[in-house]
């Protein structure tokens, strides 16, 4: 290899290190583990629909929401950047950091929300597309701008946007919105505060010091608690429902029952916790098992419509 070649790749390779960075950062602004759950359950919905959808098509659908829940996360830390700096959970995020600008942040915001929605509107079909456009939205504008700072409610209301991603999967295989899509949209929305508050209690002081009017940091402990256990039991009632509409069957039903029910009851510990517990274990516990029920939740009643398939696809 030549001088000049030799050069020309160690320069090449030092650019590529110099820019590694920076894609960490903007893959980070995209807030993957939020993209994470979102993805998961949005191809949930896409496989219990009834039908079936091109693998081709399938695989832009999972796409696009996933660049929709990226642009939505991007939006979200371009607003939030002053009160993401003060919380100790947040403070290390790309833009409170100043490793990207907010301007970054907004362009990239915007532009992966347009390219998102044209997409699957044109790749896949436009009642999945303005779907994913309403929760760009919700997520983003009604959520982030409106909710977050002005009501202890923020993320009750706001959770509508991450309970419709399985809805846009549906939608996106048979074109509607069903009865069992709304099903798929409750149980997350339902899940969807006992599970934040649960993190609120331990990072009470984080939201406080942001002025962020979380449940406990208006209400207090024992209200935030009694509200935890309230959700709980709805949610655990509704991971029943899809064996009682026919969705799934009994062998699902029965396995529901069993993760809601162990929902309530770390719930309840949550309930139980001593007012002011500098550890919060009951509060951790019950958010890490939260996550683990909607996964476990979701993955059951693709299993039951995978064991429900195979005989025909091994005939």
């Amino acid at each position: 290899m030549s001088v000049t070649g030799h050069h020309e790749t160690t320069a090449a390779t030092a650019s590529l290190r110099m820019l590694a960075p920076r894609l960490r950062d903007y893959f980070a602004l995209m807030k993957p583990r939020v993209m994470s759950l979102v993805v998961f359950t949005a191809f949930a919905g896409l496989f219990l629909a009834p039908g079936g959808i091109a693998p081709a098509s399938g695989v832009l659908t999972i796409l696009c929401i996933a660049v929709g829940a990226g642009a939505s996360g991007a939006l979200n830390m371009w607003y939030d950047a002053d009160i993401d700096r003060i919380m100790s959970r947040t403070r290390e995020r790309p833009v409170p950091a100043g490793r990207v600008s907010p301007v970054e942040a907004l362009v990239v915001g915007i532009t992966l929300s347009i390219i998102s929605v044209l997409t699957l509107g044109l790749g896949v079909n436009w009642l999945s597309a303005g779907l994913l456009a309403f929760t760009i939205f919700f997520y983003a504008v009604i959520y982030t701008m409106i909710l977050k700072r002005r009501t202890p409610q923020n993320i009750v209301i706001g959770g509508a946007s991450g309970a419709l991603p399985p809805m846009i999967g549906w939608a996106a295989v048979t074109g509607t919105v069903s009865v069992e899509s709304v099903l798929l949209f409750l149980i997350i929305f339902l899940w969807t505060p006992p599970h934040f508050w649960s993190l609120a209690l331990f990072k009470c002081g984080d939201y406080g010091d942001a002025g962020v009017p979380m449940l406990p940091v208006v209400a207090g402990e024992r209200a935030t608690k009694i509200q935890i256990v309230a959700y709980a039991v709805p949610t655990a009632l509704i991971g029943i429902a899809p064996a009682l509409i026919g969705m799934a069957g009994i062998t699902y039903g029965l396995f529901a029952a069993v993760l809601g029910a162990i929902f309530v009851v770390y719930s309840l510990g949550v309930f139980r916790m001593p007012e002011g517990d500098p550890k919060m274990m009951a509060a951790k516990k019950n958010f890490a098992y939260s996550i683990f029920y909607l996964f476990t939740i979701f993955s059951a009643l693709m299993a039951d419509k995978l064991a429900d398939r195979l005989p025909g696809l091994l005939s």
